[in-house]
């Protein structure tokens, strides 16, 4: 497949370590250097400001999507290509999705993860075929993605839906996997109803 535009969900915190914010940077310019368009929740503030002031200083094109009752508290960025107002968080979600060819989550919090496992689940079920992957900073996601393999072992996903996650620490390394991923042909349902 061949990307053109990827969303990337983060915290609208910077979170404690450094290494957090400097792993925004990298991404928002390595998307900037192969011309991939960012797409984002729209916000001036934490990691979202980060990878979006990132790209844009690397000469990138990027597309903020927030709802408008989080425009004023997440600081709605005024600098972005285009900044889109939309009516809640599900228009948001589905804008963002529809936006894109592919997804990443760099470290965030509850919103981060819903983002991610809301679109994971979307691409499970043969919503799409897009792929999704983490960019892994100073181990952030290491605790979930072990847990994420304790549920394939416990026989509740499928280790086809599980590889559909791609992780890496290096930005360029993930957008690589995440332009040669292709799609599941598993189905979701590991098992038949009896009839």
């Amino acid at each position: 497949m061949s990307l053109i535009s990827v969303c990337v969900f983060c915290g609208a915190s910077t979170g404690t370590n450094p290494a957090y914010r400097e792993a925004a940077v990298a991404l928002g310019r390595a998307l900037a250097e192969r011309k991939l368009t960012l797409v984002y929740g729209g916000g001036a503030v934490g990691l979202m400001g980060i990878v979006a002031d990132a790209a844009l200083a690397a000469g990138g094109e990027v597309i903020g999507i927030i709802p408008q009752s989080l425009k004023d508290k997440e600081i709605g960025h005024s600098g972005l290509t285009r900044l889109e107002v939309v009516d809640g968080m599900h228009a948001r979600k589905a804008r963002m999705a529809e936006l894109s060819d592919a997804f990443i989550a760099l470290p965030g919090g509850l919103g981060t993860l819903e983002e991610l496992f809301e679109v994971w689940t979307w691409g499970q079920l043969g919503y799409h075929g897009k792929p999704l992957g983490l960019l892994e900073v100073n181990g952030f996601y290491s605790k979930l993605t072990s847990f994420l393999d304790h549920i394939v072992g416990e026989g509740f996903v499928r280790g086809q839906h599980r590889d559909m996650l791609q992780v890496s620490e290096s930005p360029q390394t993930l957008l690589d996997a995440l332009d040669a991923w292709q799609p599941s042909v598993a189905p979701k349902w590991a098992e038949q109803k009896p009839s």
